[in-house]
């Protein structure tokens, strides 16, 4: 059985940071890309940051340049380290896995699916 676990959530102000955390279980993980979305209030679900298998990475425009996403095998665990927030970074965020070979952005693209983590930056 497949599980993903969000973790690190939480009430920030504008301008800090923050990691999040996916600890990943039933799954192969070295198979598979690594995905963070995140949807808010009222809004669809949006791709965020995606790691493949081998350490490459693709942001959404949004997040480029504030966020980095990594992945640590030991731990079976995807991070997404984020800096800079700002109040439209919040959302409650999903990590997801993909055996989608390129560049998975697309909801369909992901097999996998955490119960996600609120995160609310306040300005």
């Amino acid at each position: 059985q497949v599980q993903l676990v969000e973790s690190g959530g939480g009430l920030v102000q504008a301008g800090d940071s923050l990691r999040l955390s996916c600890a990943a279980s039933g799954l192969t993980f070295s198979s598979y890309s690594m995905g963070w979305f995140r949807q808010a209030l009222g809004k669809e679900r949006e791709f965020v940051a995606v790691v493949s298998p081998n350490g490459s990475t693709y942001y959404a425009d949004s997040v480029k340049g504030r966020f980095t996403i990594s992945r640590y095998s030991a731990k079976i665990t995807v991070y997404l380290q984020m800096n800079s927030v700002e109040p439209d970074d919040t959302a409650v965020y999903y990590c997801a896995a993909s055996l989608a070979r390129r560049r998975p952005s697309g909801q369909r693209d992901y097999s996998y699916w955490g119960q996600g983590t609120q995160v609310t930056v306040s300005s």
